[in-house]
């Protein structure tokens, strides 16, 4: 009894001539290709050459790479950006009254004038403090006699 793989190697035997002919002339496609980019590489620098390939290649390997694989996950961020722009656009002040505006600006602009004269009398610079204002630095008694105290 034939195993699968005799019957199936049988069945596409005849295709193997045919495929080595297309072997053998990729092959020689690319190694002609090799000889005549030799000439143009011999002529600019390896890290010229390598990184005028780069330039060449990096958008097609961004997308190759990141975009094309998590298409889902990138749609999905730009539903969420248009949702947040969407929602920017509806909360926009529609007030073009410069009254108006004032009006609604007035608590913010009393609470930063607040603010700013606290800062200034924090920030002012004081005389120095009179004698009686001023601490006395009195020395700590000796150790002994605190621990002669505490003990008894």
């Amino acid at each position: 009894m034939k195993t699968p793989r005799e019957i199936l190697l049988a069945r596409h035997r005849a295709a193997g001539p045919k495929l080595d002919a297309i072997r053998q002339a990729a092959v020689a496609a690319v190694c002609d290709r090799r000889d005549s980019g030799g000439q143009a590489a011999a002529t600019t620098p390896g890290w010229a050459a390598g990184f005028a390939a780069l330039c060449l290649h990096f958008p097609k390997l961004l997308w190759l790479e990141l975009i094309l694989p998590s298409r889902r996950t990138w749609t999905g961020l730009a539903a969420v950006w248009f949702l947040i722009l969407v929602v920017n656009i509806s909360q926009r002040d529609t007030a073009t009254n410069g009254a108006e505006q004032a009006v609604r600006s007035s608590p913010v602009m009393m609470s930063w004038q607040t603010q700013q004269r606290l800062m200034n009398e924090v920030l002012s610079d004081r005389s120095a403090p009179s004698e009686a204002e001023r601490p006395r630095n009195i020395p700590p008694g000796p150790r002994t006699e605190m621990n002669a105290t505490a003990t008894a």
